[in-house]
């Protein structure tokens, strides 16, 4: 049955042929694949029914199919039942592939791999842009969009929603509750929303944010707030259930903090704070709090959040960075040249120079720092080379990246969560 299956890929990513993603759909039901949402097995964590793990959700930027097929690998090795695949609204337009290729390619390389099971495809930081969002005229704009993306990711089979709102809290103001006003305001109207398009039989997980990732680091006034206006909305709009988990910042940053040599600095994470938010985020019926901007953190760092109660940690750039890594260096050398053209990057200078046009400070990188924090971008234009790398460098990353899923499923606690999963999603 998978014999033909990459050439399927190639055709619905290269050919876009709609075609593909129903037989691909169908090829996976017929093995035993089926999508599904979180929300059982979260209920059953609010219900102390179990413990002691964090759920990874991994971000596919780039080689989605060969990344998936490492998963997979693992997964079956390891009897790995509990973990996500997820795109954020940012990645589905750099890299080029929305829900509707994302998941059916992964679906494909279940397929190939010889995967059963359900698999929990998420819709990671649907973000609503604060500019246009709180500009009149373009207001009405964002919010469409916003749910334009939601309506296409679940026909696409995503179940799992993470609103992100945090965008609109406004930390200069003094009172908690203006702060977390808007946040909460439009957290409830996609969560209203989300359950209006919910087929029957399936609760969509949907999770909140109070904090943007790599600012302050959040409190638990915070998070009682948020979820007291949160409730309030929810009860107007006679909408149940709600938020199922909660995004929060513990000193973690998107991509990690990118040192002028362009390493990765080695982050800091306040683990108390994280067990303590944790703690707050389940007095309100929730499985727990969410880590974001992990997965360029030190190996040592992933045994402390199952201890912290955290539900959920979401994982990204490392795998980007092991692509990049093991390319061929003429493709990588094509891609740092293009991006040094299109993106301009500025002359190296000290770091919070004044810019003399707007007399503000602001961060000046060095050339090592632009092209670590902009590569990303180069994902979607070169998606198609970056597919064609030779195989000898495939199997190298697919080492590297099997390599480092294995330590993350242990360190996480999810080997052998299978039976888990088998308990609140049976299949034979």
């Amino acid at each position: 049955m998978s014999g033909d299956i990459e050439n399927l890929v190639q055709k619905l990513v290269f050919q876009k042929d709609a075609k593909i993603r129903k037989e691909i759909r169908k090829r996976a039901e017929a093995q035993g694949v089926f999508v599904c949402s979180t929300q059982k097995l979260y209920e059953a964590r609010v219900q102390n029914q179990w413990e002691n793990l964090t759920v990874p959700a991994i971000n596919i930027r780039t080689l989605t199919f060969d990344t998936a097929r490492s998963i997979f690998r693992q997964v079956i090795k390891k009897k790995v039942g509990a973990f996500i695949f997820e795109l954020a609204r940012s990645e589905i337009s750099y890299t080029d592939q929305d829900m509707s290729e994302y998941v059916p390619v992964i679906l494909a390389a279940a397929i190939k791999e010889g995967f059963r099971g359900p698999l929990f495809f998420q819709g990671d930081h649907f973000q609503a842009n604060a500019k246009k969002y709180f500009n009149p005229e373009k207001k009405e704009e964002e919010v469409s969009a916003l749910k334009k993306l939601i309506k296409d990711s679940i026909e696409a089979g995503v179940y799992n929603i993470d609103i992100d709102t945090s965008t609109l809290v406004s930390l200069e103001k003094p009172d908690i509750k203006e702060q977390q006003k808007y946040n909460s305001l439009l957290t409830a109207e996609l969560t209203s929303y989300i359950r209006s398009l919910q087929s029957q039989g399936i609760t969509i997980s949907v999770g909140g944010e109070v904090g943007e990732i790599g600012g302050r680091n959040s409190i638990p006034e915070d998070i009682r707030v948020f979820m007291e206006e949160y409730n309030k909305h929810l009860l107007e709009l006679k909408i149940k259930p709600g938020l199922i988990k909660i995004a929060v910042q513990t000193g973690a940053t998107h991509g990690g903090v990118v040192l002028p040599s362009g390493e990765i600095k080695k982050v800091e994470i306040d683990f108390n704070t994280l067990r303590k938010l944790s703690e707050e985020v389940r007095k309100f019926s929730m499985a727990g709090a969410v880590q974001h901007g992990a997965s360029t953190l030190p190996e040592e760092y992933f045994d402390e959040f199952p201890k912290t109660g955290a539900i959920e940690i979401h994982l990204a750039t490392a795998f980007q960075n092991i692509v990049y890594d093991f390319m061929p260096e003429s493709l990588r050398e094509k891609i740092y040249d293009w991006l040094k053209k299109d993106y301009n990057p500025p002359a190296i200078r000290t770091p919070l120079a004044v810019n003399p046009v707007s007399e503000e400070k602001e961060e000046i990188l060095t050339q090592e720092q632009f092209l670590y924090k902009a590569r990303k971008k180069a994902l979607g234009p070169f998606k198609k080379e970056i597919w064609s790398i030779p195989e000898e460098n495939k199997d190298k990353i697919a080492q590297v990246l099997e390599e480092k899923f294995s330590i993350l499923f242990e360190k996480l606690g999810v080997i052998n969560s299978l039976e888990l999963i088998k308990k609140y999603y049976p299949f034979n």
